[in-house]
C-alpha cells in the first residue's frame, strides 16, 4: 500500500529524533553531575554547544 508510506516514514524520523533528544539529555545531565565546581561557565559552553 503506498498510502502508508508516508505515515511510517514519519514514524521512523520521530523516533529517531526521540531517541537523539533522550541521549543528548542523558549526556547532558551525566556531564552536568561531573562537573559540579565551574557550573556557569560548563551551562554556558554546553548551551552553546547544543543551540
Amino acid at each position: 500500500m503506498p498510502q502508508m508510506a508516508p505515515m511510517s516514514w514519519m514514524m521512523l524520523m520521530s523516533m529517531f529524533i526521540v531517541s537523539y533528544m533522550m541521549f543528548n539529555m542523558v549526556i547532558y545531565f551525566t556531564q552536568e553531575l561531573k562537573t559540579n565546581k565551574k557550573k556557569n561557565k560548563i551551562m554556558i559552553l554546553q548551551m552553546n554547544w547544543k543551540w
